[in-house]
């Protein structure tokens, strides 16, 4: 079975960086499509970036586009999701989400990921 763990969120100024970090167990996630969403109260889970494997061709929601990088070490089976001007409303509970089976795409639908980490919380003051 899959585990992913989220870690790195924490309490920001509008204009600083955090880094996020997803790390996955439990079977061959190194081949794995991963992403993150985002999600505040009352609303749905949004996509803000996902990866392919090989980590080419990364993809970005138009809101975080230029100031968020997502990347993944193989070597260490880790994805991270480095998060450059933080604005007020980037603040929310930020997950990984991974997908095993095989795409030619990165998905953006939160139900097309098999696989979820428990939530970091990401709180930016203005």
């Amino acid at each position: 079975q899959v585990r992913l763990v989220e870690s790195g969120g924490g309490l920001v100024q509008a204009g600083d960086s955090l880094r996020l970090s997803c790390a996955a167990s439990g079977g061959p996630v190194s081949t794995s499509t991963t992403a993150w969403f985002r999600q505040t109260p009352g609303k749905e889970r949004e996509f803000v970036a996902g990866i392919t494997s090989n980590g080419g061709r990364p993809n970005y929601a138009d809101a975080v586009a230029g100031r968020f990088t997502i990347s993944r070490d193989n070597t260490k089976s880790v994805v991270y999701l480095q998060m450059n001007s933080l604005k007020s409303e980037d603040a929310a509970v930020y997950y990984c989400a991974l997908r095993r089976r095989l795409i030619d795409r990165i998905p953006i639908m939160a139900h097309e990921y098999e696989y979820w980490g428990q939530g970091t919380q990401v709180t930016v003051s203005s």
